[in-house]
């Protein structure tokens, strides 16, 4: 059987790496950019209480690519709001480092973004890890995304701003800004803004006040929408999706590590019955639905406390019970203070 995986990013790494090891399949990646300008967009935090076992797929160790392990999020949600959050595994890793590490010995094409209509020609099968972009798949006729912006930048040591992860609520929770440590005075800071009115302003001024060096900037949407609203994953051809490009991005934080990776796993457990890995998409993703509706509400202001607060139990509950899958410690009274917003 012979599969392309278009786009090398989490998704695409992790399905490079167990994939090579079958046999029966040859496996060809393609990334559109060039080797030596490949890199990975996002801020870098995961929870390392959940990527430790993925990686020990990939026979690596993750602990090698932590860059900060976080103790406490300050999370400034205006008018004199503030919260602090435990946090229970949430690192800064080396993302790129370790999607290079994946990749090693496998067969990459870098500089390529081949058309469809030729992979279908030469693969059994197209896996479209392209993210937002969904090149593979057919067009979503309702999708939500969030502009983003982010710097990866370098502080003198005597002017770090944050020593641990920082994050800023804009108003109707239409987005955040985000600084977070990479070790050695170095941190991404970014912002995305559904609006489109707070994120890029807030960066610059951010960059006017802490100075520091530039290392690089880079910027894309990020897809909110759940895998519910993401369908069809496949193409009823040759093109099956599987991470961002189905919409494995938890709405709430704006998270697509784990997600995309936990997705890599369920396309590669159901690799000849795309209808069970379809259905298991949907159920393990399955409060995507009702957090994207709370996002919608706050954004559109059309959520009220009292008549969705069964809702917002129900996002509490999923957090509380996955405390180890988002690193961090989950209180019902600083969901409600976000809520707020």
């Amino acid at each position: 059987m012979k599969i392309a995986v278009v786009g090398i990013g989490v998704a695409g790494a992790y399905l490079m790496n167990q994939l090579s090891n079958n046999h029966d399949i040859h496996i060809v990646g393609f990334e559109r950019m060039k080797e030596e300008e490949h890199d990975a967009v996002c801020a870098w935090a995961t929870s390392k209480n959940v990527m430790v076992n993925y990686t020990k797929k990939c026979s690596l160790d993750f602990d090698n690519y932590i860059l900060h392990d976080g103790k406490n999020m300050s999370v400034d949600l205006g008018e004199s709001k503030h919260i602090d959050i435990g946090l229970k595994g949430m690192v800064s890793y080396d993302k790129l480092k370790l999607i290079q590490d994946m990749i090693k010995g496998t067969e990459i094409k870098y500089g390529k973004a081949p058309k469809k209509e030729n992979l279908e020609a030469d693969f059994d099968l197209i896996i479209d890890s392209t993210g937002f972009h969904r090149n593979y798949l057919p067009k979503l006729d309702y999708e939500m995304w969030i502009p983003c912006v982010q710097y990866k930048v370098k502080y003198d040591n005597n002017n770090i701003p944050y020593d641990d992860f920082y994050l800023k609520g804009f108003p109707s929770m239409s987005g955040y800004f985000w600084y977070f440590p990479l070790g050695n005075g170095y941190a991404h800071i970014g912002a995305g803004d559904f609006t489109r009115k707070n994120h890029n302003l807030y960066v610059e001024n951010f960059l006017k006040k802490y100075k520091c060096e530039i290392i690089k900037k880079n910027g894309r949407p990020v897809r909110i929408s759940p895998p519910s609203k993401s369908e069809p994953f496949y193409d009823g051809k040759k093109s099956i999706g599987v991470g961002e490009s189905i919409g494995t991005v938890y709405p709430l934080l704006g998270e697509g590590i784990i997600p995309s990776t936990i997705c890599a796993d369920l396309f590669i457990n159901n690799l000849n019955n795309f209808k069970k890995y379809r259905e298991q998409v949907l159920k393990h993703f399955s409060i995507y639905p009702l957090v994207f509706k709370f996002i919608l509400m706050k954004i559109t202001g059309t959520f009220n406390l009292v008549k969705n607060s069964f809702d917002l139990l129900r996002i509490y509950h999923h957090m509380k019970n996955n405390q180890d899958r988002y690193g961090m410690e989950v209180k019902i009274a600083e969901l409600m203070k976000v809520s707020t917003l």
